[in-house]
């Protein structure tokens, strides 16, 4: 399971970064319209902080302090940093999957989400779709805005 889940979070966050190398205009990546109201940029800070949390600080006891107001309050951050916040996001993600133990996959997750308990490994499922979910959107995103 901890072999899997590295390797997926690990290739899709790596998808993300090529998504925002791939923006002609780096300031597109911050670029809203009509309906299309999350960046690019502010749905790559909300899943870093997502990843950073749920997993970084509750499962591998980072210390990290998730600020969710501001993952959709912030834009303008440089597509380098934001390079850099998900290579440091990989590695946090990697590190907390080793330290934790392969058995407690099936304990619940400390805490409740989604208004019922749930194990660690349906988290761990739902986060890694709900990274899919954005980097869909980001795709998207580009694909229609980085004119």
């Amino acid at each position: 399971m901890k072999d899997t889940l590295i390797n997926l979070f690990d290739r899709d966050l790596n998808k993300l970064k090529t998504e925002l190398k791939r923006y002609k205009k780096e300031e597109n990546i911050w670029k809203v319209s009509g309906d299309i109201l999350n960046s690019a940029g502010t749905l790559t800070i909300h899943l870093i902080g997502n990843l950073n949390y749920y997993i970084g600080a509750v499962m591998g006891n980072s210390g990290y302090v998730r600020d969710r107001n501001a993952e959709f309050s912030t834009f303008d951050i440089p597509r380098d940093s934001l390079i850099e916040q998900l290579d440091d996001t990989i590695q946090e993600v990697t590190n907390a999957i080793l330290m934790f133990s392969e058995d407690k996959f099936d304990s619940n997750y400390p805490h409740v989400v989604f208004d019922e308990p749930m194990t660690y490994e349906y988290f761990m499922f739902h986060l890694f779709s709900h990274l899919n979910y954005h980097l869909g959107q980001i795709n998207y995103h580009r694909r229609l805005l980085d004119v």
